[in-house]
């Protein structure tokens, strides 16, 4: 699939930074839930863990599109 730019209120803008936007938002909402049930007391560095969590909902994220 050929990714196009995506029209934001008149300006275009690059398909990935769209992505970045929703998967940040995911992540948001996935480290409330952790906080929430205290899984981030168990990882050794919560900060890494919530990036590396970013990480793999961009490539997701990406992959599904590309589908």
């Amino acid at each position: 699939m050929r990714f196009a730019e995506v029209n934001l209120f008149g300006i275009y803008v690059a398909p990935i930074s769209v992505m970045m936007v929703a998967a940040w938002l995911i992540v948001i909402l996935l480290r409330r839930i952790a906080d929430r049930f205290g899984m981030l007391r168990h990882v050794w560095h919560p900060s890494l863990f919530v990036f590396a969590m970013y990480m793999i909902v961009l490539s997701s994220l990406v992959l599904l599109a590309a589908r």
